[in-house]
């Protein structure tokens, strides 16, 4: 409809941004270098060949209110993204670039300990911040700040987020919900007797030390729409089904209690130091051995199989031994949330 106008809705990572992405940019832009992993495989990045190199590149923008929040800040928040999009391509992060936009009045305070914790992030991930470009609006014409990273990253071979096969297991990293909820939780000041933290954090070490195990097929970082969201993106482009066990997936009393208070299931909210991965059943227990091992890889637990069955969907065995589908959401329950 040419009256039509962006809700936001079309910005949460679910159905609506999904159609809104195929319904204008896959057709406006077309130019796609052959060989390569391009715009229309809607992956975590993509890649370019460069003589016997293979480099990721990825971009994420940053709208997250508030800017500060248990656990961490937009500028944690924004190396982080970065890393993990490219991690998750099996890229070793090279460089990062970052522009910033301010709204005329943004306390310089607010700027310095923004800037510090995105140092701070990068020399955990090992990756050099190196270049930049700093704009400013009018007052009233942003709500603070919104942050646009770029990164690249090096990878001896791609992993895609469709290269599942039937059989292989599927294990996620960690606890699922912590980002999200906490932001909720914290803009409806909702007390709960656990303190609820953001898992926002870069996990490239954590996907390498999976890599160096073998048997990875696939991977996905689940964003905006969460494990629900990303796992149906992964079982529709690899033509499969995924079974999910419910009560094996990682979940803290406090994000279900105060998901519960919301009416938000955490399947479908943001996560952001996490990942999902399909590991070829054989080298599965290697795979969980070693992200175990790592810092952000304590709680990784294997969740689900890939089947050949219900190809193109998710299903989760619940709690009480039925099963349900499991849908995508149409937008994120929250806006403003990465």
């Amino acid at each position: 409809m040419p009256d039509e106008k962006i809700s936001l809705a079309h910005g949460a990572g679910g159905a609506a941004m999904m159609k809104l992405i195929a319904d204008i940019a896959l057709k406006e832009f077309s130019l796609k270098r052959a060989g390569e992993i391009g715009l229309d495989e809607l992956d975590d990045g993509a890649t370019i060949k460069i003589g016997d190199q293979t480099i990721v590149f990825t971009t994420d923008s940053h709208t997250i209110k508030p800017l500060f929040f248990p656990g961490g800040d937009i500028g944690r928040l924004a190396i982080s993204g970065t890393v993990n999009d490219l991690a998750v391509m099996g890229a070793k992060p090279l460089a990062m670039a970052c522009a910033i936009v301010l709204e005329e009045g943004f306390l310089i305070d607010d700027l310095r300990k923004i800037c510090q914790s995105m140092d701070a992030t990068a020399r955990e991930a090992g990756v050099p911040l190196i270049t930049g470009d700093t704009k400013v609006m009018e007052r009233g014409a942003l709500d603070g700040v919104v942050m646009t990273t770029a990164g690249i990253g090096s990878a001896k071979t791609p992993i895609t987020d469709r290269g599942l096969k039937p059989g292989d297991k599927i294990i996620v990293t960690g606890s699922v919900g912590d980002h999200g909820i906490t932001i909720l939780a914290h803009r409806k000041s909702i007390s709960i007797d656990v303190d609820l933290r953001s898992d926002v954090a870069p996990i490239w070490k954590t996907v390498e030390a999976a890599l160096e195990a073998g048997g990875v097929t696939a991977m996905k970082d689940p964003t905006r729409g969460g494990v629900a969201e990303a796992l149906n993106e992964m079982a529709s482009k690899a033509n499969v089904g995924i079974l999910l066990r419910e009560a094996d997936i990682p979940m803290l009393p406090a994000v279900r209690s105060a998901s519960e208070m919301l009416g938000i299931d955490p399947l479908q909210i943001t996560n952001e130091g996490k990942a999902i991965l399909s590991v070829a059943p054989e080298r599965c227990h290697d795979v969980l051995t070693a992200i175990k091992k790592t810092k952000y890889g304590q709680k990784a637990r294997v969740i689900g199989e890939v089947t050949s069955d219900n190809r193109g969907m998710v299903i989760l065995e619940t709690l009480v031994g039925g099963h349900r589908l499991l849908e995508s959401p149409i937008g994120d329950p929250a806006p403003r949330i990465c």
